[in-house]
């Protein structure tokens, strides 16, 4: 395998660098300022249309930053975005070196209450480079094939218990957290010992914001 450099902007937002292309995922209200000073990507791609993974305030000086930019979004999402593709299950998309292959259809269950919107994760590969999983908000897919699981560690949604099992069945080579700025910092050994201890994986990368992981 080459090296992938896998590159956290806080919250789920994350620059997977490989094959010569930039491709940045979910750039959410949560994430960190430099993400939306990124230049020369060659795709951004959006999970779902809650305010942590897209923020609607500077997505738009974001595009313009990047003419040359592909632009994916989940299709509840898309349709409301100008001149956005729809991404879907099992959709995939040339970008560069890369391949975006869409997994899932739908977002985990915050109350039964709550209708559950639209979720398209991504798995981003090449022949020769690791494959990279961003699952959005749910832990309901779990693909074959996945070298470096962007992790979602705390949310509305999900419980410890249900974090671990997700790890143990995808089995990754490598993860690292996302979702995570909903756990303070004294309060996050508590979820993240858990992954450690249960999890199954040798390899786990507690990413600080604009930590890279490079395999």
């Amino acid at each position: 395998m080459t090296t992938m450099e896998v590159t956290r902007f806080g919250h789920a937002a994350v620059l997977v660098e490989a094959a010569g292309t930039r491709i940045l995922i979910d750039p959410g209200a949560f994430s960190a300022p430099a993400t939306f000073a990124l230049t020369g990507l060659d795709a951004i791609v959006v999970t779902h249309q809650h305010a942590d993974h897209l923020d609607r305030d500077r997505i738009g000086s974001l595009v313009e930053a990047n003419p040359g930019a592909r632009l994916l979004a989940e299709p509840e999402t898309a349709a409301t975005l100008d001149n956005w593709e729809r991404t879907g299950p099992d959709l995939t998309f040339e970008v560069g070196g890369l391949t975006v292959t869409g997994v899932g259809s739908r977002h985990a269950e915050i109350l039964p209450a709550l209708p559950r919107v639209g979720n398209v994760g991504v798995l981003v590969t090449a022949d020769g480079e690791p494959t990279l999983f961003h699952p959005g908000d749910t832990y309901e897919y779990r693909p074959d094939g996945v070298d470096i699981l962007a992790l979602p560690l705390s949310a509305p949604w999900a419980k410890v218990s249900e974090t671990v099992e997700f790890v143990q069945a995808v089995a990754p080579r490598t993860a690292f957290p996302i979702h995570d700025c909903t756990i303070s910092e004294v309060a996050y050994g508590i979820y993240w010992t858990h992954v450690e201890g249960h999890g199954g994986v040798d390899d786990l990368q507690r990413l600080p914001q604009d930590g890279v992981l490079a395999l």
